[in-house]
């Protein structure tokens, strides 16, 4: 049975109640009944459901009495909701998936997941997993996003130099570069927070960022839509799986992978102590990196797996050579969610982003 809150009254797609403490919770279900049987896997995760629908599908092909519930949140929201459960060791979800990594190694070394128990482990990178309770599920990097009728004559900014210079120049950009909200974006602020620790440009970036007026977003989507438009002209730091996806329907986007160097995230799995269809859960995880599900990660999403991702990003952008620097699944990543540490970060983002009017 599904947590209770989640009142299902068929095969639809639902806004789900905000729980107390989170008046603005976003959540949307979606359930997948089975062809038979009556075992429920109920999946949460930040992920598009159409992204997800093959994978979903697929698993069900192979496991027909399963139904599935998959529910869809911001990275933030869910993390407080996981969270939250975690601490009152209450049913919540059996598989939890996220590309706030941070936040997932946070909840596994804190003792919200348990053993996952799979053969695949073995077959990952090092950087794709951890204690054997996380698991690296993709393989995206970080891009920037451009429109190809502004950039047709003198080509985009291939790297952060690049870019650093156009925002110098002239007033082109003004008002017309996006990026994310690093303040509600798990994702955004994980990756912002990278490019801080790995380039000796970011002060230089955020200080162009202000100049130029950069307008920021929750989510990729809304990031790709306002540089297909030609209301942003650049992107930056968009998840590559929805940017490379996008590219290849919409003529009007361009992808680059920076050639300084290019974050990868590994979008990671776990599954919660609590699960009640801790055997399903662990069957998803298995069918995502098995042949099939690489196929489809590798096919029309472009999410990728860390199996296959580097190989298959070759050529798929406009520029051929990117630098790739997997971000690793490790306590690491904790230094980013230490509260001084990012309040000291969002106060230097603010300061430069949205520098105070004359």
């Amino acid at each position: 049975m599904i947590n209770p809150r989640l009142l299902l009254l068929g095969t639809a797609l639902f806004t789900i109640a905000a729980l107390p403490g989170k008046p603005e919770a976003a959540e949307t279900l979606t359930r997948f009944e089975a062809a038979s049987g009556n075992t429920e896997l109920v999946i949460a995760s930040v992920t598009d459901l159409d992204f997800m629908r093959p994978l979903i599908s697929a698993f069900q092909q192979k496991n027909p009495g399963i139904s599935v519930s998959y529910i869809e949140d911001t990275s933030n929201s869910l993390d407080a909701t996981v969270s939250q459960a975690c601490t009152d060791r209450t049913f919540f979800a059996d598989l939890v998936i996220s590309s706030s990594i941070a936040q997932q190694v946070r909840l596994v070394n804190g003792g919200c997941a348990r053993e996952i128990g799979s053969p695949v482990l073995a077959d990952l990178p090092d950087w794709a997993q951890w204690r054997g309770e996380l698991m690296g599920l993709t393989y995206e990097p970080a891009v920037i996003v451009y429109n190809r009728a502004e950039f047709a004559a003198e080509g985009p900014p291939l790297s952060r130099f690049d870019l650093i210079d156009m925002m110098r120049q002239s007033d082109r950009l003004s008002g017309r570069i996006a990026t994310y909200d690093i303040e509600e974006s798990g994702v955004g602020y994980l990756f912002a927070f990278q490019d801080s620790t790995e380039a000796s440009t970011w002060g230089r970036l955020i200080e162009g960022f202000g100049r130029n007026n950069v307008a920021t977003f929750c989510c990729s989507s809304e990031v790709i839509d306002r540089v297909a438009d030609g209301r942003a002209l650049i992107g930056y730091n968009v998840l590559g799986s929805y940017a490379l996806s996008r590219a290849e329907k919409d003529p009007r986007i361009g992808v680059v992978l920076p050639s300084d160097y290019t974050l990868v995230l590994a979008r990671a799995g776990y599954i919660p102590r609590e699960a009640r269809a801790a055997n399903a859960a662990r069957a998803f995880l298995e069918l995502v990196l098995s042949p099939a599900g690489r196929a489809i990660l590798d096919g029309e999403t472009r999410l990728l797996t860390p199996l296959s991702g580097p190989g298959a990003l070759s050529g798929l952008t406009d520029n051929k050579e990117p630098a790739l620097r997997p971000i690793p699944l490790s306590p690491a990543l904790l230094v980013s969610l230490d509260r001084a540490k990012r309040a000291r970060f969002l106060s230097q983002w603010r300061k430069s982003v949205t520098p105070p009017s004359p």
